[in-house]
């Protein structure tokens, strides 16, 4: 594992006890309520779904450019948001083969 992929699974564990923790005081569906009680938190929830499409829309990309499938982590997005980025950037810094070309412009590959 080299250095990224063990900061991106720091952020990670560190993600997921937050999220489970809101889970445990609120439920699933409590913490979606709560997103829903005042417009300041409303507001949040539209700026995580506008970012979190756009996140989806380029792992789509990314992984139809790399020839792999993003369809695991597009749907583990949908359901526990940041997760799924984080575990399909924690996958594409451990791929070998796209390290030296991810540095090269698309011009410049051929």
């Amino acid at each position: 594992m080299n250095r990224k992929q063990l900061a991106l699974s720091a952020v990670l564990i560190a993600f997921l006890a937050d999220e489970a923790y809101a889970v445990y005081l609120y439920g699933y569906l409590g913490f979606f309520r709560m997103m829903f009680a005042n417009f300041a938190s409303f507001t949040g929830l539209v700026d995580l779904i506008i970012a979190l499409v756009l996140i989806l829309v380029w792992m789509g990309d990314d992984a139809r450019k790399r020839n792999v499938s993003a369809l695991p982590f597009l749907l583990l997005t949908l359901a526990l948001g940041s997760v799924g980025p984080l575990l399909y950037l924690i996958r594409r810094f451990g791929d070998r083969t796209d390290r030296s070309a991810s540095l090269a412009p698309d011009a410049l590959r051929n």
